[in-house]
């Protein structure tokens, strides 16, 4: 069974490819979100040794489109928070991890706040370089500090 952190890291995959393409979410996902999408990408990554059950394919579809409707306002967050940096600096992928963290901690209150960012940080871990995963752990403290207040 795929469980909430994979279903997590898949949705930011996802969130990172919509910055490349011009499909929309639901488009994007229909296509990726398929036993066959995740065999052809199984032997290249462990995150797709299992097709999401309902319930993760629910989670990963609600938070996707969330990242999508929301682009703008999670782009706003990251660069007010991101202290001495040029949104156009920030990796790509960093973007994607922060907008899903930023997206459950905002209309997710479901989910706690610390497993967002401790997940989003387990993530970039995978992706980035420390120095970046200190920034998103950075950005994603502030944003939480002063936006829930």
């Amino acid at each position: 069974m795929v469980v909430r952190n994979t279903a997590r890291e898949i949705a930011v995959h996802l969130s990172y490819e919509l910055s490349f393409t011009n499909q929309s979410a639901d488009a994007l996902m229909d296509q990726r979100l398929t036993e066959s999408s995740f065999a052809g990408l199984a032997e290249e990554y462990a995150l797709y040794q299992e097709t999401p059950d309902k319930k993760q394919e629910e989670y990963i579809r609600r938070l996707v489109r969330g990242v999508a409707e929301h682009g703008a306002e999670l782009d706003g967050y990251i660069a007010k928070y991101a202290k001495g940096w040029r949104f156009s600096r920030i990796p790509l992928v960093a973007s994607a991890i922060m907008r899903v963290a930023m997206y459950e901690i905002l209309y997710m209150p479901d989910i706690p706040t610390g497993a967002a960012i401790n997940e989003a940080v387990e993530i970039a871990k995978k992706y980035e370089t420390p120095e970046t995963v200190k920034f998103i752990n950075g950005i994603l403290g502030s944003f939480a500090r002063k936006e829930l207040e």
